[in-house]
């Protein structure tokens, strides 16, 4: 007959193989892994935060691995991002990188997806909230849905390549055939001496080219100078009554006079000495009727990666600062080839 303290005696007897049995595996498995080199158990990693294997240092990080999805052309000379991968890893040393081609199927998916303009383009999925890197620096991403995009042109990064070129809007001044196969582009303000400069040249090479482009202008007034948004918005009014290129003229030519006054009494003046009526013109300007259109174009300029004036795209050629009239015409000319 068995008695109870017999059972209990059995049963701690089996306890203790069955441990025995589960410790010996895992020293075993361990021991295994280290002497094949295919790995270390998870005891064995908590109980450091850096050791060597296989010539490699290995550090433990608290942080979660990071996905970026590298949406880029290979042919593109100017796209290479081993540079910013190199940084991005001293900042970020969890990320996992994945490159995708802008015209396989997925990669054509995450252009659409994001309204991606610029290549290259980074998308972080959604552990990146969880880094300090994003805690000092979300300034640098946008989110959108559950991923983020970093803004290349916060981080100072020039794009490589351009996947379209400015939308021509409703209401945007334009001279030219609407249907070109050419479109000139400039994002100007008003108040930008270098602006000035391409604007005497976009204005003399428009002739040229009356029939076989379209001109284009963009308000892109910079923060440093303090009239420019108020020269803008009277520019438009003047659009408004069809005579923005006339404006423009005045405005550029008497840049200094302005620039250097308050208010908006001189934008006033120019269009009663324009023959506008100046009633309605100044009703429009008080009313900043057109600041949404100036906003969009700012916009636009940022999904472009654009910070400085002027910058002039033909078609999706970029040509950042002042153009000579015969770069624009060679320019212009090799896209007529085309």
């Amino acid at each position: 007959m068995e008695t109870i303290s017999d059972k209990k005696i059995k049963n701690l007897i089996s306890v203790i193989i069955l441990l025995s049995g589960l410790l010996l595996g895992s020293l075993f498995v361990d021991v295994v892994q280290v002497i094949q080199g295919s790995g270390f158990s998870t005891k064995n990693l908590s109980q450091s935060d850096i050791f060597q294997a296989n010539g490699k240092t290995w550090v433990a990080y608290s942080e979660p691995v990071v996905i970026i999805k590298v949406i880029n052309d290979d042919a593109c000379v100017d796209c290479d991002i081993s540079d910013v991968l190199i940084w991005f890893r001293r900042v970020l040393p969890t990320i996992a990188a994945e490159k995708i081609d802008f015209d396989s199927q997925e990669g054509e998916q995450l252009i659409e997806r994001f309204g991606i303009k610029t290549l290259p383009a980074f998308v972080f999925d959604n552990n990146l909230v969880e880094t300090d890197f994003y805690t000092q620096a979300d300034i640098l991403f946008e989110q959108k849905e559950d991923s983020y995009i970093l803004k290349t042109q916060e981080l100072g990064l020039e794009p490589g390549k351009y996947l379209e070129s400015p939308k021509i809007n409703e209401g945007d001044a334009v001279f030219g055939k609407i249907d070109s196969q050419v479109k000139v582009a400039v994002f100007s303000d008003f108040q930008c001496p270098y602006c000035k400069l391409l604007w005497e040249t976009m204005r003399d090479t428009m002739k040229t080219y009356v029939e076989s482009a379209l001109f284009v202008y963009k308000h892109l007034p910079l923060d440093t100078h303090p009239q420019a948004n108020n020269a803008a918005l009277a520019s438009l009014c003047a659009q408004n009554q069809d005579k923005f290129w006339e404006f423009g003229d005045k405005l550029y030519a008497t840049q200094d006079v302005w620039g250097n006054a308050t208010g908006t009494q001189k934008f006033k003046d120019y269009a009663r000495n324009l023959g506008l009526d100046a009633i309605k013109f100044n009703q429009c300007l008080d009313s900043k009727q057109y600041q949404n259109v100036i906003d969009a174009d700012k916009l636009e300029a940022t999904e472009f990666g654009l910070s400085g004036t002027p910058a002039t795209f033909i078609n999706d050629q970029l040509k950042n600062g002042v153009l000579s009239k015969d770069d624009l015409q060679s320019a212009i000319d090799e896209k007529l080839a085309q």
